[in-house]
């Protein structure tokens, strides 16, 4: 016979710290920060960046309620800082691996609005031709292998990417992004183990908001400290504040140049929030709401807009020129993807079964 353990009291997750680092070198420091067009110049690149994820995903909501996008659809609104920190710190040659929850991954990584959207649609001028939908954007030229519908899915995909430039001679890092909840999957630790073992040039982006799906992380993981675990592997690991996009890009910054530099597979814990639900589907009766709206107060957005403010960097009417150029272009993202044209009903086994021609060739 079983015996049932007690079931712990669940407590209010806490907003992030400053996350302990395990095995990790000096303190984060500007010294990476782009010099574009100076640093100033570079924050409102950030800015304008989660920005335009945010109003596009807003979008998509206004959308999917009209029955203009439709199937699952999983917003990363809160979670912006994750998306731009980290891909502003990679080259086109480097690789990136996302989830389900990835249109900001996708648009932070260059794929313009208007192939994202037309893929939301399911029309042909999309990154993936209008056959992926919200969980399977796709563009092969900017290295963004998906958009994956299955939880921790892309963690083996990843480790073939890193191993496959490791055998070709290449420095390039593929950075694959998952859950709190995929950290649970057996994937994960495959994974993980072989990327140790074979020193393969992977940077692992945990991206922890506290809820796998409608469950909360202290009921599926008995130890909550992820990067402490995932050092237990022998690889470079610490926690970083995920609602902070400069404390993401330092940290993510300073993992990549060590992949890079040969110093093998490095795991950041980027601790973040949702602020909607799971999906569109989700009647998010699983948290409080005060919880969401204690964590909004660390809104991405709002803290590094508080941010240029207090540094002089942003005058009066400069945020709403950002939101006025973001709005235009996510405006003429619908407009494309309304005219853009539905695959033929003739082309539904095109990529799917070979035609006698392929066949013979």
């Amino acid at each position: 016979m079983s015996v049932a353990r007690p079931t712990r009291t669940r407590k209010d997750p806490a907003l992030p710290k400053s996350g302990r680092r395990t095995r990790a070198t000096k303190g984060d420091t500007d010294a990476g920060t782009p010099a574009r067009h100076g640093a100033a110049g570079h924050r409102r690149d950030l800015l304008e960046s989660m920005l335009r994820i945010r109003r596009f995903e807003e979008r998509c909501v206004e959308l999917y309620s009209a029955a203009r996008i439709r199937g699952f659809v999983h917003l990363c609104i809160g979670e912006e800082a994750v998306a731009v920190g980290v891909n502003a710190t990679l080259t086109p040659e480097d690789a990136v691996v996302s989830t389900y929850r990835e249109h900001g991954h996708a648009l932070a990584r260059g794929i313009p609005a208007e192939a994202v959207m037309a893929e939301m649609y399911g029309r042909t001028t999309g990154c993936s031709g209008g056959r992926g939908g919200s969980m399977h954007l796709f563009d092969a030229s900017r290295r963004f292998y998906g958009g994956n519908a299955i939880v921790a899915g892309g963690l083996p995909l990843a480790a073939g990417l890193a191993l496959a430039d490791r055998m070709r001679g290449q420095e390039h890092v593929t950075c694959c992004f998952f859950g709190d909840g995929a950290f649970a999957e057996g994937e994960f630790h495959e994974t993980a183990n072989l990327a140790a073992l074979w020193n393969l040039p992977l940077l692992f982006l945990c991206e922890n908001n506290l809820y796998a799906m409608g469950t909360a992380l202290e009921r599926h993981e008995a130890q909550t400290d992820l990067a402490m675990r995932a050092a237990s592997y022998g690889m470079v690991a610490w926690a970083v504040d995920g609602m902070d996009v400069e404390a993401v890009e330092r940290a993510s910054r300073r993992a990549v140049e060590g992949v890079r530099a040969g110093a093998g597979p490095h795991f950041l814990e980027l601790r973040t929030y949702r602020f909607r639900a799971h999906s569109m589907y989700d009647p998010d009766r699983y948290r409080h709401k005060a919880e969401v709206e204690r964590w909004k107060e660390r809104d991405p957005i709002a803290l590094l807009t508080d941010r240029m403010r207090e540094n002089g960097e942003l005058d009066d009417g400069e945020p709403a020129r950002i939101e006025q150029r973001v709005a235009d272009g996510i405006d003429h993202a619908v407009e494309a993807a309304e005219r853009a044209p539905e695959e033929p009903v003739g082309h539904l086994l095109h990529h799917v079964t070979s035609s006698p021609a392929e066949a013979v060739s």
